[in-house]
């Protein structure tokens, strides 16, 4: 790691990780099999692996790819669709089927049925104006090879062919338009997340329990980062060349500890979520897609509402929402002390910036805390006229924090998405932000690798094993139709996804 100090010292670890979340898990598995001779450490606070935003149940299951997801490509004021979002979400998580293949053909990960599945992706919209966008958004995404198989319709009988449940007890007379990608898949991050730390950990200690107080430059170089055992209460220093905070919505309260000039004027804005749950195992085997709509006024883009199939521990699960709320928590697992103690002297402007522009997003989410079992149920027969709510039960999901940065025009801008924050030197770098996050991991961790082990990626062994775990690092599948074929082959003979429609 020669851009991190000029000073040579002794750490105690090469690297440490903090939080063992699919972020963590991702770049430590990485970095192992790039340079085998590197000292790990990985601190988690709760006392197993991806408990918070990697969980199933807590939102991150979709396997983001912007087949579905309408929020991605919105339409502009002069009626066109904004595509270059998706394209590069939608190759994003192509590298990330690249890495978990190279996982499996490893044996670093087994048995890809526990963690992926074939599941077809669907957009679903009624009313004139959502088909006009609708049709809109597939010509637009049509000129790109990665959505070359995707299927438009606005017959009512095909699109019950693909989705039943939706389409029962609906009036025929009504507009309607979907679209289907039949190669979109289940990702259980969870699942993934716990498997690739179980290798980890045989050659780097993980830390259950243990919870990071401090971080603070070394004179030496490096870091000092003190962390404390919740079990004995007891506290410890250790020392580290490289600092990762992974720790989903606990990322910002110790970027801010990190007091490095490029984290200034951060904020975060937490959202939590609900989740309604079927329990009717009959309608549960009806229904086999990922149906995504449209998002309501004001509404953050995690919060767009869809009729989810996902596998959860091998078995087949239904869920609808998720239902967005407001929470001073940063984690499911948090404080409600941890939005205002985020406040500080220097990002206080950019949050209350951020919250005066943001006041639709703000009267949505009192309109969604204040909802009934009613208001939820009506929610849910607009994508499947004839649900009961006996079939159904509400389970609370994850915690989001929105990134809030500072902007020169506006004073403030929230973000939605993720933001890598690293110092100048390299020498630590913390994730924030949300959705589509753990879809697009692998891209995201060559990004950090490019910023924080400039040296050790421009050298020819690590750039071999690159192409070794990613076939197509360097290149662009957007402009190659064939490599994109072949890859996309190949990857779901390695993960067993190939579509079967």
């Amino acid at each position: 790691m020669k851009n991190r100090s000029k000073t040579e010292f002794k750490a105690d670890a090469d690297v440490i990780l903090i939080g063992a979340g699919i972020m963590s898990a991702t770049l430590g598995v990485m970095l192992k099999e790039l340079n085998p001779a590197l000292k790990i450490e990985i601190y988690e606070r709760l006392d197993i692996a991806a408990a918070e935003s990697s969980d199933a149940w807590n939102n991150a299951g979709t396997g983001h790819s912007a087949f579905c997801e309408l929020n991605y490509t919105p339409e502009l004021p002069d009626g066109s669709v904004e595509t270059s979002k998706a394209f590069k979400i939608a190759e994003s998580f192509e590298v990330s089927k690249q890495f978990w293949a190279y996982l499996l053909d490893k044996g670093i990960v087994s048995d890809p049925g526990s963690f992926i599945r074939n599941i077809p992706h669907m957009s679903f919209v009624w009313g004139e104006k959502n088909v006009s966008y609708l049709r809109k958004r597939f010509e637009a995404l049509q000129k790109g090879v990665l959505f070359s198989d995707m299927k438009y319709t606005e017959s009512f009988d095909e699109i019950k062919s693909w989705i039943p449940l939706v389409m029962q007890g609906r009036d025929r007379t009504e507009k309607v338009a979907a679209t289907r990608m039949d190669i979109g898949t289940d990702v259980n991050f969870g699942a993934l997340t716990r498997a690739m730390f179980n290798t980890l950990k045989d050659t780097s200690p993980l830390y259950f329990n243990h919870d990071v107080r401090s971080l603070k430059r070394n004179r030496e170089g490096g870091w000092k980062v003190v962390v404390r055992d919740l079990a004995t209460r007891e506290k410890r220093s250790r020392t580290a060349r490289f600092v990762f905070i992974g720790a989903g919505g606990g990322s910002l309260p110790l970027l801010e500890k990190s007091d490095i000039p490029e984290g200034k004027g951060f904020g975060g804005f937490p959202v939590s979520g609900q989740w309604l749950k079927c329990t009717n195992e009959e309608v549960i085997g009806r229904h086999h897609a990922k149906v995504y709509g449209k998002a309501a006024v004001g509404a953050p883009p995690m919060s767009v509402p869809h009729l989810d199939t996902r596998m959860i521990d091998g078995k087949q699960a239904l869920l609808f929402g998720p239902y967005a709320g407001f929470s001073t928590k940063f984690l499911k697992h948090g404080s409600y002390f941890d939005l205002p103690l985020s406040i500080k002297l220097n990002n206080i402007r950019p949050m209350l910036s951020a919250g005066i522009h943001n006041l639709p997003l703000t009267k949505y989410l009192i309109d969604q805390v204040r909802q009934s079992n009613e208001d939820r149920l009506a929610a849910l027969r607009e994508y499947m006229p004839e649900a009961q709510m006996k079939d159904w039960e509400l389970e609370t999901a994850g915690q989001r924090v929105q990134v809030i940065k500072k902007d020169e025009e506006q004073g403030g801008i929230l973000e939605f998405g993720t933001e890598v924050v690293s110092a100048a030197d390299g020498s630590i770098a913390a994730l924030l932000g949300a959705s589509p996050g753990a879809s697009t991991a692998v891209s995201i961790m060559i990004d950090l690798l490019h910023r924080c082990f400039k040296d050790e990626v421009e050298s020819a062994a690590w750039q071999q094993k690159l192409r070794e775990m990613i076939p197509t690092y360097g290149k662009s599948l957007s402009a190659n139709e064939d490599l994109c074929r072949e890859v996309r082959e190949r990857t779901a003979r390695s993960l067993h996804i190939e579509a079967t429609a």
